[in-house]
């Protein structure tokens, strides 16, 4: 299947997927398929009753509720991924703009040095750099930081390693939902406020993602950029 009709068969299957489980579906659905990642960014997603819940300040529980839709619809997009792509999906991580009714889906295969040729660009010391001071403002160092810069306009950085004993405690007595809440709060304020990623590539970032696989002790921050010539 060619790449591009590969990407509008995801799309439309996304989309409708997220249709029939919120309710509303996407505005639009722009999905990169790279030799070991799918990512997908939305825009304009966000349904009647969780514009209601946003309004009366219940943003946890607009979280919830999605985590809970999430749950269900992950495997069946992971399926279908690898029907299409062939891609083993073993990661998967989602984050939402709510500030301007975003989301984003990272999927990463079982083995991501395949993409290792989207591993080099101009700045990415730097960016590893600035990933390391806002996660020891926010919990400690990562043992690890790879990223990859999958197109023009998406730049996706892992870490490995970022738990602290007492996150690690709070996850073990059954307290994640809080724990990524608040770590999501927290990062977000950093990344956003304190980041100098601008500055560093050379071009504007109009949005910025971080979701965490507790179990595997990692984190995919995705930085969403102006596309550049």
């Amino acid at each position: 299947m060619q790449s591009k009709q590969l990407q509008m068969e995801l799309s439309s299957y996304i989309g409708r997927a997220l249709r029939e489980a919120f309710g509303k579906g996407p505005e639009s659905v722009y999905v990169s398929v790279n030799q070991a990642f799918v990512t997908v960014y939305l825009r304009n997603f966000i349904s009647p009753t969780e514009n209601v819940l946003l309004e009366q300040k219940q943003k946890q529980l607009f979280q919830s509720t999605r985590d809970i839709l999430m749950e269900t619809l992950i495997p069946e997009f992971k399926a279908y991924m690898k029907i299409l792509t062939g891609l083993d999906i073993k990661e998967f991580y989602y984050d939402w703009g709510l500030h301007n009714k975003s989301g984003m889906f990272v999927c990463i295969d079982s083995d991501p040095t395949k993409d290792e040729n989207n591993m080099e660009y101009n700045g990415k010391n730097s960016i590893h750099e600035e990933v390391r001071v806002l996660s020891i403002q926010a919990e400690k160092e990562p043992e690890e930081i790879d990223s990859y810069l999958l197109n023009n306009r998406t730049l996706v950085v892992i870490r490995k390693g970022i738990l602290v004993p007492i996150e690690k405690e709070l996850i073990r007595t059954g307290h994640s939902e809080i724990l990524k809440h608040a770590k999501r709060n927290l990062e977000k304020r950093l990344l956003h406020n304190k980041g100098n990623f601008e500055g560093i590539l050379q071009t504007k970032v109009t949005d910025i993602f971080v979701d965490w696989d507790f179990q595997l002790d990692k984190s995919a921050i995705v930085l969403i950029l102006s596309p550049t010539t």
